[in-house]
């Protein structure tokens, strides 16, 4: 298995934070389906404050490009993308385009 952390910040405004937490509390089934089929075998998403932190296990052969083209396809999950759009914000170093920023490990146990 590969493992990935990723991050992301939310707006800073608690209405729209407890709405983000809704939605996950009631991820639509399209989106499980689509993360399952990209190769993603484990996903949590951590939050405090206005900072998200995800954690993927998936399968050696996943990769995020890949899983892009699939959801370029998907309108599903397109629709599930604007919608998270109103609440995320990205953070000032990300790339064009680029909303989860994967990052660095720099220590093990």
């Amino acid at each position: 298995m590969k493992r990935y952390a990723l991050t992301l910040d939310l707006k800073d405004d608690p209405q729209l934070i407890e709405q983000y937490i809704e939605h996950h509390e009631n991820v639509w089934p399209e989106i499980i389906a689509s993360i399952k089929g990209s190769g993603i075998r484990h996903m949590e998403i951590y939050q405090v404050a206005t900072r998200l932190f995800m954690m993927i296990e998936a399968e050696e052969s996943f990769s995020f490009e890949a899983k892009g083209r699939l959801d370029a396809g998907n309108l599903k999950v397109q629709e599930w993308e604007r919608l998270m759009d109103q609440y995320q914000q990205r953070l000032p170093f990300a790339q064009w385009g680029e909303k989860w920023v994967l990052m660095d490990k720099i220590f093990q146990l």
